[in-house]
């Protein structure tokens, strides 16, 4: 029997990303869960109908967690559209993703996972998909400068930042790290 406290089921997720961050997919099990959640032995097991949908749902959590809040999405509405402005929003975003490490690591785990699983990787397939044609459709809507293609080769490129950023972070010190942001959208994001 699946459970329905959505609020217990949203810790127990919570809790699978700190475990898939800190011990891998492979400590990922439902008694890591619960020790993390700091619920009693066997509670993942009610609200999960295996570890393939935990891990699902442990991808899918930590997209809705990096979701900008909505002061963040008005306060990038009323910006100014110029290329400094692009810049600044472009380190926010490190910023933020960045911020959520182990979020960004667990995710980084269920992406190797995928490869070995072929339901995961539909399921991350289908939601990575969906959000580059949704920051294509915000960046196109907003009137900033550059392309599509441009808003593709920026994800690219942020997201190898932000992975040296959390797994090697005395590579680049964090003036590098936003000229290296500034240098990206410069020379990615052109007029044309």
């Amino acid at each position: 029997m699946v459970r329905r406290n959505e609020q217990r089921r949203a810790a127990l997720v919570d809790a699978a990303i700190e475990v898939l961050a800190r011990e891998g997919a492979r400590g990922l099990t439902f008694r890591a869960v619960d020790t993390e959640a700091a619920v009693p032995v066997g509670t993942a097991s009610n609200y999960f109908t295996n570890r393939d949908d935990l891990l699902t749902q442990a991808g899918a959590r930590v997209y809705e967690r990096l979701q900008p809040d909505e002061a963040t999405i008005a306060r990038q509405r009323a910006a100014g559209r110029d290329r400094e402005t692009y810049v600044e929003l472009m380190r926010e975003l490190v910023g933020r993703v960045a911020s959520f490490r182990t979020g960004y690591l667990a995710l980084l785990e269920l992406r190797l996972e995928a490869t070995r699983r072929p339901e995961l990787r539909k399921v991350l397939t289908e939601r990575v998909r969906a959000d580059v044609d949704a920051n294509v459709a915000y960046h196109e809507a907003s009137g900033f400068l550059g392309d599509a293609m441009a808003v593709k080769l920026l994800i690219l490129t942020l997201n190898w930042l932000i992975v040296e950023q959390l797994t090697l972070p005395d590579v680049f010190t964090e003036a590098e790290r936003e000229q290296l942001v500034t240098a990206a959208v410069e020379r990615i994001v052109t007029t044309e």
